[in-house]
């Protein structure tokens, strides 16, 4: 069948004219994930289930039965996020042979608005990872060039929608996981306010960072998947009860031209000055900010002397609550234990422990319970925590006189497989951007807009102030439909 997927919009409009069945597009996307399988995108494929699903989809539908907003909506979804009666194993060894007992909440809206889940989608180890090479189940590869890497953690859900194996996937975000990936796989990317969407059912890596966070291949489906999971959980006290715009009515709605004040945007001077910038990733940016004044934007360049802090910062505090958050993971009640008889208590939790889990894991949940043990705590932890006050402080500032901020996605574009490995420290810096969403809880997205000429895509980091993701939307559909000159790549 030759199926070319646009939007959600066009796809359903497609099977309300009969021109296309659930049916036939699950099957398309299932070809598609055997004939790509050596990108590794999925670590687990619910081929007979989703066809099941897509049977009854279509019956319904030509039943004349009330239709879900994500009717047939085919996704995939990170290997940390419950899907009820499914394996889920962070991808890891320690949570070998472990089915989900319940669903997350935000998995639960999707499924109530008639999606079809297609599978798991690999990661970095309990999303620990900015390369997507610290997989039990192997690295991702980047669809554009295998050699390179797609990012971390959440690779494979970029991958995913890079290479037409689902429509939209969702992915989580502690430091960059989502909008990293979604800038070196040319696609989008959003990580909504901290709260917004529930996580209820993700497994946690640093609880007061994780969140919940989208790819897709058009604003208005990343508006779509936001709308339909946002909102108040009484699972998770975390979420907020924050009404949820009508984001995708809104998109759609034609705004009249009120002579307003331009949308206002922030510059970090610091970030386009950073040693490890690509060269050509500042100039196209500069470009970019050029483009925007002349386009009637109001853009200036804002001193942010904070850069060199955040990356430090967010290391100390993630790891810290991993290494909590980690130790329930002991081999005692579910996943991965020791098969050794001799190894007695308390070796029976070391050997399970060091066996179960990888290298990275280990190196930061060792690294958090440094941080937190007694006579470092507050040479780090408490230094760490006023360093987030102060960025929050200072964030608040900026947009007092400020609608955006921007700055570039990442440093560089994808990398080598293998060329950071060996340097836990060059690695960690591919986050240098994204962390400062995590550390204030603000809402960001990965816009892809150019490609490099190492033939590599490359995109801007737009961020807004808590709660404010349909401006974010807004502007991004503005960017998305300046810069028709990138394309998402079509596999």
């Amino acid at each position: 069948m030759l199926f070319s997927f646009s939007s959600i919009h066009d796809y359903q409009e497609a099977l309300t004219a009969g021109t296309l069945s659930c049916r036939e597009v699950v099957s398309y996307y299932l070809q598609r994930i055997h004939r790509l399988k050596h990108l590794n995108a999925f670590v687990q494929v619910y081929e007979k289930e989703c066809l099941e699903t897509a049977d009854r989809l279509d019956h319904q539908r030509r039943a004349g039965k009330k239709r879900g907003r994500l009717h047939g909506v085919v996704i995939g979804i990170k290997d940390v996020i419950s899907y009820k009666d499914h394996p889920l194993t962070a991808s890891s060894h320690i949570l070998k042979g472990f089915h989900s007992l319940y669903h997350a909440t935000a998995v639960q809206r999707l499924l109530d608005e008639e999606a079809v889940i297609i599978g798991h989608l690999n990661c970095d180890e309990f999303a620990m990872g900015s390369s997507n090479e610290n997989s039990a189940y192997g690295r991702v590869k980047n669809g554009l060039d295998t050699d390179r890497v797609p990012g971390g953690s959440s690779g494979g859900s970029a991958v995913a929608v890079q290479a037409s194996l689902c429509m939209v996937s969702l992915g989580s975000d502690t430091g960059g996981s989502v909008r990293q990936p979604a800038d070196f796989c040319g696609v989008i990317g959003l990580k909504p306010t901290y709260g917004r969407i529930s996580r209820y059912g993700l497994i946690a890596y640093a609880s007061s960072f994780d969140q919940i966070g989208i790819f897709g291949r058009n604003i208005t489906d990343v508006a779509l998947l936001l709308e339909v999971m946002s909102g108040f959980d009484p699972m998770d006290a975390t979420s907020s009860a924050k009404a949820v715009p009508a984001f995708v009515e809104c998109l759609q709605s034609p705004k009249p031209d009120q002579g307003g004040s331009p949308r206002r945007i922030a510059v970090l001077k610091q970030a386009l000055d950073h040693p490890s910038l690509d060269p050509e990733i500042r100039a196209k940016f500069k470009d970019f900010a050029a483009g925007l004044r002349a386009g009637g934007y109001h853009v200036e360049e804002v001193s942010f002397d904070l850069l060199d802090y955040i990356v430090p910062a967010y290391y100390i505090l993630t790891t810290a609550e991993a290494s909590s958050n980690l130790s329930r993971f002991d081999g005692v009640r579910y996943g991965y234990r020791t098969a050794d008889p001799e190894a007695g208590f308390p070796g029976f939790y070391r050997k399970t422990r060091s066996e179960g889990f990888g290298k990275e894991v280990k190196r930061r949940i060792l690294l958090g319970t440094f941080v937190l043990s007694a006579g470092y705590y507050e040479a780090y932890f408490s230094q760490a925590q006023k360093v987030r006050k102060i960025l929050t402080e200072r964030t608040r500032l900026i947009f007092n006189e400020y609608d955006i901020i921007l700055t570039p996605t990442v440093p560089t574009t994808a990398f080598k497989s293998g060329e950071k490995s060996s340097d836990p420290v060059a690695m960690y810096l591919a986050d240098l951007y994204t962390v400062y969403a995590n550390l204030t809880g603000i809402p960001a997205i990965s816009l892809p807009l150019f490609t490099h000429s190492n033939g590599m895509p490359f995109g801007v980091q737009a961020m807004t102030n808590r709660f404010r993701e349909l401006y974010l939307l807004e502007f991004s559909n503005e960017l998305m439909h300046q810069y028709k000159s990138y394309v998402i790549p079509t596999l």
